[in-house]
């Protein structure tokens, strides 16, 4: 029945002159710009025309093989849970589909078939998208891609600034090996997932501090899948084969780049990396033996933003095409036990998961409750 209504309104749309339904480009303000902050001051703003709740809302997420995106659909589950948002939400699915682009285009094909309303994600590339951009428009489905997201203004899209995460992740660590009077070495800059734009826009800001010191500077890469047991690997074989860095650049993965330095024996050194429970533990118990490290939370909580930003749309809110969620940032000098770490909680838990201005705070407890199967 919803999906003959739904054919039946695009019809109607296009009988009147209109080739898709989709977002209009309006005049900002938006809606509650403390929590969906426009990127620049150049960004654009969109509106969907409203409609009545509650909505069908589906997460097709990508990769799965990594502690992140299992928080991730864990925190996407509680969100849907949560009083704030659960009577909005009628129909909630999360499926998880792989590094395969064609596949992942493929469920959100089927979930905006099916009649969903809006369906979150997290882009395997960041481009190829086109052909579902337009049905979604064609049936008016809100998609808001997030973490990883597409290189196209055409639809709603969540995420913190990831150039400027790399810059800061190098920044800080030529600060601390400015301090020791260190201005040559190896640099070991671990990456994340092939393919994507986070990987991709973390490692250009990463580089290009480095390529922009005066320092002599040989700059390592290694794989780590944002993971931890690969990234220990990964960084156990190169200390290995290149013998001592200067600095250890991680992009995630942080608990097993600090397993990897300890096992073998590897001064500590200046390092940079994700908001792991475990890393901000290591930081903590070895900074003043010369652990010395920044971290910055590209947080799973995410996810919570897109879906509420996506509801928003649906309401028919003025919304920033792309809205800007604030990096969240931690140096050694600044950990508190039972504020922005936790000691009683595992070590591949992330530690940032509150949004006061977007009125999201999902506690612990509540997001090692589910489950990161499809559902």
């Amino acid at each position: 029945m919803y999906k003959t209504l739904a054919t039946l309104t695009a019809g109607a749309a296009l009988m009147a002159g209109a080739a898709f339904a989709g977002p209009n480009i309006v005049s900002g303000p938006g809606v509650n710009p403390e929590c969906f902050a426009p990127w620049t001051d150049e960004t654009n703003f969109m509106q969907w025309e409203a409609r009545e709740g509650p909505f069908r809302v589906a997460v097709v997420n990508g990769f799965v093989g990594n502690t992140w995106r299992i928080q991730m659909i864990k925190t996407a589950k509680a969100f849907a849970e949560d009083p704030s948002i659960a009577g909005k939400i009628s129909d909630f699915k999360v499926v998880s589909t792989g590094t395969d682009a064609p596949a992942q285009l493929g469920a959100i094909e089927d979930f905006i078939n099916q009649g969903y309303d809006a369906i979150i994600t997290i882009a395997v590339s960041p481009d190829g998208f086109d052909r579902v951009i337009r049905l979604a428009d064609r049936n008016d489905v809100v998609l808001v891609p997030f973490d990883n997201v597409l290189d196209t203004d055409k639809v709603m899209q969540v995420n913190e600034d990831q150039l400027a995460m790399g810059r800061m992740f190098s920044e800080f660590v030529l600060g601390e090996l400015d301090a020791k009077g260190v201005s040559s070495g190896k640099i070991l800059e671990v990456r994340g997932l092939p393919g994507n734009s986070v990987d991709r826009d973390r490692s250009i800001g990463i580089n290009e501090v480095f390529a922009a010191d005066d320092g002599d500077w040989e700059m390592v890469s290694v794989n780590g899948m944002w993971d931890d047991g690969t990234t220990q690997k990964v960084v156990a074989d190169a200390i290995a084969v290149h013998g001592e860095f200067a600095a250890v650049v991680a992009q995630g993965g942080s608990n097993g780049m600090v397993q990897a330095i300890q096992d073998s024996g590897h001064p500590w050194v200046p390092v940079s990396g994700e908001s792991e429970n475990g890393y901000r533990k290591a930081l903590s118990e070895h900074s003043d033996a010369g652990l010395k490290g920044i971290s910055i939370g590209q947080s799973p909580g995410l996810v919570a933003i897109a879906m509420k930003a996506a509801v928003s749309a649906l309401e028919g809110n003025v919304m920033p095409q792309l809205i800007s969620v604030p990096l969240p940032v931690a140096t050694y000098d600044e950990l508190e036990d039972g504020k922005n770490f936790w000691s009683d909680l595992p070590d591949n838990f992330f530690t940032v998961n509150e949004f006061p201005p977007c009125d999201v705070n999902i506690s612990g407890p509540a997001i090692m409750a589910e489950d990161e199967s499809d559902s």
